[in-house]
C-alpha cells in the first residue's frame, strides 16, 4: 500500500512539472531595427539634421558652429577645394548634417544639394576629409495629354497633372501663331511629351515635346519639332511643313490679359478725356519681363511724362514697335535685339493707372492695330528635307488625332 501511494505521488509531481513547463512563455523574438537610408548612407547610427543655407552662412562658418577650430576648418577646406567649390554655396539650398549620437558636436558628414539632380557628400570621419559628388538617376517617361481649356492654359494643364513648365514650353512653341490671352473655354489641345523624373519618382520638368496641336478659333494648329540638318537646332512646323515661327510674336508678354485695345476714341483714365488709343494694353504684375516681338535695333530708349520709361525698336524699313510704361529699361539706344529678348520690365511710369505695357505698332510710318495685322512668316522648309519630315510627322499626327478623338468624342457621348 505504501508503494502504491508513493508511485501515485511520483506521477502527480511529474504531471505538474510538465504543466509548468508548458506554461513557460516562449522567448520573445528579437526585433531588428528598421534600416533607413538617406543619400545612400545608413542613418540609424547618426543624428540627422536637415537645414537650408541662410544669408551670411559659409561652409567654414557652419563647421565652426559644430565645434571645429579655425585650424581644422582651414585643413578641411584645403583638402576639398579642388573637388567642391565653396563659393557655390547659395542661400536657400538644402544641406544635411550626420552627427554622432553620443557627441553633441560630433559632425561626421556634411551633405550639400546645389540642385535637385545632384549632391555632395563631405566625409569628415577620417583625418583627411573626402568629398564625392553623386548625380541622381534620371528617367524619362512619355505620355500624351488631351484636354479642353478650362480657365487658363496653366490651370488646364495643372488639372491634367502636368507641371507649370509645360505651359511655358507650349507658349513658346505657339508664340507666333496663338495669342494665349485670347484662348477660350472649350478650345482643345493635345500634346505628346517626354518628362524627366529623379530616381523614377520626383518630377523634374519637361525633357521635350514630340508633337502637339491646338484647336484655336475653330482651326487645328499642329506643331512638330524637326531638325533639317543633323546637329542643327529644331524648329516647329505644321503638318504641311510650314514653319510656325513668324517675324513677329503675338504679344510682348508671355502671360497676361488685354485691358485696352487700339481705338480711334477711348476715354483716358488719367487725363479724363476722350482721345485715340494707338496701342494695345497688356496688364501684368510690376517686374514682368517685356519682350521685343521681333528682331531689330533700338532707336529710342528713354522717358517722357506720358510714355514713362519706354523703348522703340525698328525691325526693318516697314515695321517699328514701341513698349511703354516700363518700371525699368534693360537695353540702350543703338543696341541690336533679337526676337523674344527681354528689353524691359512692366511698370506704371508715365500716364498709367496700374502696371501694364502699352504695345504700339507702326507699318510704313503709320500707327496701326497690331492685332489686325497679317504679319510675314519666316522662310519655309526646303523641299529636300520634306520627305524626312513627313516620315517623322505622320505617325505622331495619327497618335495625337486618335487620342484626341477618343478623349473628346467620349466626353460628348
Amino acid at each position: 500500500m505504501r508503494y502504491l501511494v508513493f508511485i501515485l505521488s511520483l506521477f502527480t509531481l511529474i504531471a505538474c512539472d510538465n504543466k509548468q513547463e508548458k506554461k513557460k512563455p516562449e522567448a520573445a523574438a528579437v526585433q531588428k531595427p528598421k534600416i533607413t537610408k538617406e543619400f545612400g548612407i545608413v542613418t540609424n547610427d547618426f543624428q540627422v539634421v536637415h537645414d537650408t543655407i541662410k544669408s551670411g552662412d559659409t561652409f567654414g562658418g557652419l563647421l565652426g558652429k559644430e565645434g571645429f577650430d579655425p585650424a581644422a576648418i582651414h585643413n578641411i577646406t584645403e583638402q576639398i577645394k579642388d573637388t567642391f567649390d565653396l563659393r557655390d554655396i547659395r542661400i536657400g539650398k538644402p544641406f544635411t548634417m550626420f552627427k554622432d549620437k553620443k557627441a553633441p558636436n560630433g559632425l561626421k558628414m556634411f551633405i550639400y544639394e546645389p540642385d535637385k539632380l545632384s549632391y555632395y557628400v563631405i566625409d569628415l570621419r577620417d583625418s583627411i576629409a573626402k568629398v564625392s559628388k553623386t548625380v541622381k538617376p534620371i528617367t524619362v517617361k512619355r505620355r500624351v495629354i488631351a484636354a479642353e481649356i478650362e480657365g487658363s492654359l496653366a490651370e488646364t494643364l495643372n488639372k491634367a497633372g502636368a507641371g507649370p513648365a509645360l505651359a511655358q514650353e507650349l507658349s513658346e512653341v505657339y508664340a507666333w501663331s496663338i495669342d494665349f490671352f485670347k484662348i477660350q473655354k472649350g478650345d482643345k489641345f493635345a500634346v505628346a511629351i517626354n518628362e524627366k523624373y529623379i530616381s523614377d519618382t520626383i518630377y523634374a520638368g519637361v525633357e521635350s515635346i514630340d508633337a502637339s496641336f491646338f484647336e484655336y478659333k475653330g482651326k487645328k494648329i499642329y506643331a512638330f519639332p524637326f531638325k533639317p540638318e543633323a546637329g542643327g537646332r529644331a524648329q516647329y512646323y505644321d503638318e504641311e511643313g510650314k514653319v510656325l515661327k513668324s517675324m513677329f510674336l503675338k504679344a510682348p508678354l508671355k502671360f497676361s490679359h488685354i485691358t485696352s485695345k487700339f481705338s480711334p476714341r477711348r476715354f483716358h483714365p488719367v487725363q479724363m478725356t476722350w482721345k485715340a488709343h494707338n496701342g494695345t494694353d497688356y496688364a501684368a504684375p510690376t517686374g514682368t519681363p517685356i519682350m521685343t516681338t521681333a528682331t531689330g535695333t533700338v532707336i529710342q530708349a528713354g522717358y517722357t511724362s506720358g510714355n514713362g520709361n519706354y523703348v522703340k525698336v525698328k525691325h526693318n524699313g516697314t515695321y517699328t514697335t514701341q513698349y511703354l510704361h516700363m518700371s525699368r529699361i534693360l537695353v540702350r539706344q543703338g543696341q541690336h535685339v533679337t526676337q523674344g529678348q527681354t528689353i524691359g520690365l512692366v511698370g506704371s511710369t508715365g500716364l498709367a493707372t496700374g502696371p501694364h505695357v502699352c504695345y504700339r505698332f507702326w507699318k510704313n510710318g503709320v500707327q496701326v492695330d497690331a492685332l489686325r495685322q497679317k504679319l510675314p512668316n519666316s522662310l519655309p522648309m526646303e523641299a529636300k528635307y520634306k520627305p524626312a519630315f513627313i516620315k517623322q510627322m505622320e505617325p505622331l499626327k495619327k497618335e495625337l488625332d486618335d487620342i484626341a478623338n477618343k478623349k473628346f468624342n467620349s466626353s460628348i457621348n
